[in-house]
């Protein structure tokens, strides 16, 4: 069946419930402050409790890499997915330790070692801030308005932190701005890499598996937080369960989500649908050939590109299924009766009337702005430098000594020591360049500014060769030097960012004026008219903080095909064919006749998910965990815009598979003694 008609079918489904107001079956990114424990121990016969919850979110972890993560023993132990530390691995390998090939498999606890620029985050408390931040903006618009609530709620994340090292205070916006909530998170900046397998074995399938099922990957790792040089003491972790999955058993998967957008407006909704997905993924097809090509002329540059490789096609496939949702006009049509209903409610009460106005054609308005700034701002501001390492080292710099603001995330970042591959970042830029001129034509005066009587190739070579940005001591004696030291500097690529940067303010200025602060400023009210109507029945999207979702261990029907719950250890060598994605790693190839063929590999579950969720321990009623959660089936890429509990599935690797591999195919006894596994 081809990826299109499962889109177009499954699409119909998502959110055929009655409505985007209460959420039904296990459909729910729920924050930790207003779990429906009482629905899911009435569904399921669990016994979920505060005391449940506190245990499960303090062994919660939120990666800065965006993904999550568990705490799986005393000693600061985390358990999360292989493609979250992909980036890691690939930064400790060079020329002739190629960990990503063959995996990273320490002999000792003093082997481990760090992965430059991850932290790792536990959510401590919550605090209610709604009052406090909104009145920063009272009475106030455009980008007045949005400048006085990054204000204030810069205040508040300073208040609560004090300037603690081992803490981040973050004020996060529920509900589209329906409510401000302070998270404060223990913070550990040292995070070590303790055991990967081979990208082979993580990713086993390729791209042509990623999103469906059957699956049979391991993808799992483990990192380890340390304080002070040594493993964190973490007394609140997560129990290891290395028995197989139960078929029906209920699980919950406890992680961050990073966004959904299942409360925006049709009209956001057709801007997404209409402009800025069609571009993106114009942008990335074409991209992803350069990358495949540059892949191609040798070992070398495929090592080099394997990550960026690896994420551009993920986001490529989870972008054309949501293109495909929006496509649909059955779910759009569902989309328009709940807008339509939520303002007939409104309209009925006239006080509420009154006080909501029309948010809806004030953000329909905001949308046509952003038609007409969503190129120059895509270009010159959001997207610009496409990815290059060293374009953002520059922007970094030149922003931070120009506006004085030297905070200790910019000096870490770039202090960072991350290998840069120079013909990796002379691609990049080149194709930003020359897709800026394309996109907004070579009269565009922005655009004569970003080449002058350069041409794309030419300029990119040129600033590459010649920066020193690369060296972490060069990036922190401009910082340092502050900005006549940057002005004086010959580093072509400062050069060049202090003559083009500023287009990516003046842009940022309007949006922030024409598109942020109004579609801010309705979407509160919108948020205001359903907590009138539906109260906190309903949970907020996502926002890549800590979440709890519930479900059961259960396979899926769809056109007449059944698709079981669970894969076994024994598919991987069915399915293994000698050639790419379907090779074993040499270990597993060598195992074969050793491991447990019989064990539960990987199995899904109906619990709501996103992107963000990566790594996310998968718990059982006890509290104990089961799994970790890596992917979503073909059908959950609609679960950006609405969830269907008959076919959307999360797809998780399990403890037991886990266990085996660490016992039979690494011989990693000593994992499995801090597992307290025998």
């Amino acid at each position: 069946m081809s990826l299109r008609s499962l889109l177009l079918g499954a699409s119909v489904a998502v959110l055929s419930l009655s409505a985007a107001t209460l959420a039904k079956a296990d459909e729910g990114m729920w924050t930790f402050d207003n779990f429906p424990a009482a629905r899911v121990n009435q569904t399921y016969g669990t016994s979920i409790d505060q005391a449940w919850l506190d245990r499960v979110r303090n062994a919660s972890v939120r990666l800065s890499s965006g993904c999550s993560a568990s705490v799986v023993s005393s000693e600061g132990l985390l358990l999360t997915n292989h493609h979250c530390v992909l980036t890691c691995i690939q930064n400790l390998s060079d020329s002739q330790n190629d960990y990503v090939r063959n995996g990273w498999v320490p002999a000792t606890r003093e082997d481990e070692r760090q992965c430059v620029g991850t932290e790792a985050e536990i959510l401590q408390g919550i605090a209610d801030v709604t009052e406090r931040v909104r009145a920063a903006g009272e009475g106030l618009s455009g980008e007045a308005f949005t400048r006085a609530r990054d204000a204030e709620i810069g205040r508040i994340q300073s208040e609560a932190c004090q300037g603690r090292e081992d803490l981040r205070c973050q004020v996060v916006s529920l509900y589209r701005g329906g409510q401000y909530k302070l998270y404060t998170f223990r913070r550990y900046s040292d995070v070590r890499l303790a055991f990967a397998p081979e990208f082979q074995s993580g990713f086993f399938g390729g791209d042509p598996d990623n999103f469906n099922f059957p699956r049979y990957n391991l993808d799992a790792a483990f990192l380890r937080a340390y304080e002070n040089g040594q493993p964190a003491s973490t007394p609140a972790y997560l129990e290891w369960n290395a028995r197989e999955p139960v078929v029906g058993e209920p699980v919950f998967v406890s992680g961050n989500p990073g966004s959904t957008e299942r409360l925006l407006t049709v009209r956001q909704l057709e801007m997404l649908r209409d402009l800025s997905i069609p571009i993106g993924q114009l942008m990335r097809a074409e991209l992803r050939g350069r990358l495949i090509n540059f892949s191609q002329q040798n070992d070398e540059n495929r090592r080099v590109a394997l990550n960026a490789l690896f994420g551009l096609e993920n986001s490529y496939k989870v972008f054309f299924g949501r293109q495909f949702v929006l496509n649909d006009r059955a779910f759009m049509d569902i989309k328009r009766e709940e807008e339509a209903d939520l303002r007939r409610r409104v309209a009925a009460d006239r006080a509420l009337a009154q006080r909501i106005g029309d948010p809806w054609s004030q953000i329909a308005e905001a949308q046509d702005a952003m038609a007409e700034l969503f190129l120059p701002y895509r270009q010159f501001e959001a997207n610009a430098g496409e990815g290059s390492m060293l374009y953002r080292y520059a922007r970094t710099i030149v922003r931070a000594t120009s506006s004085g603001n030297v905070s200790p995330a910019v000096r870490n970042a770039l202090a960072a020591t991350t290998p840069v591959d120079a013909s990796l970042e002379e691609l990049r830029l080149e194709f930003w360049l020359s897709k800026t001129r394309e996109l907004l034509t070579v009269d565009n005066p922005g655009v004569r500014t970003l080449l002058g009587n350069e041409s794309p190739e030419g300029l990119a070579a040129r600033i590459v060769a010649g920066t020193s940005l690369a060296d972490p001591a060069a990036r922190l004696a401009l910082l340092d030097g502050g900005i006549e030291a940057v002005r004086a500097s010959n580093d072509p690529m400062i050069q060049f960012v202090l003559a083009t940067e500023g287009l990516g303010r003046d842009v940022q200025r309007q949006w922030s004026e024409r598109v942020t602060a109004p579609t801010e400023q309705a979407a509160e009210r919108i948020a205001q008219a359903r907590f009138a109507v539906f109260g906190d029945s309903i949970y907020p999207d996502a926002t890549f903080t800590p979440r709890l979702s519930y479900g059961a261990v259960e396979g899926w029907s769809y056109r007449g095909t059944d698709v079981p719950a669970t894969t076994q250890i024994s598919g991987l060598y069915q399915r293994a064919t000698g050639a790419d994605p379907y090779t074993l790693a040499p270990r597993w190839a060598e195992a074969e006749g050793r491991v447990n063929g019989d064990l539960v590999f990987n199995f899904v579950s109906t619990n709501d998910i996103i992107g963000g969720n990566s790594g996310s321990p998968v718990i059982n009623a006890d509290g104990e965990v089961i799994g970790t959660a890596f992917d979503g089936n073909i059908h959950s890429l609609g679960g950006a815009y609405g969830y269907d509990g008959s076919i959307n599935r999360t797809v998780s690797v399990s403890t037991a598979a886990i266990t085996e591999a660490l016992r039979t195919v690494y011989g990693n006894a000593r994992l499995l003694r801090e597992l307290g596994v025998e």
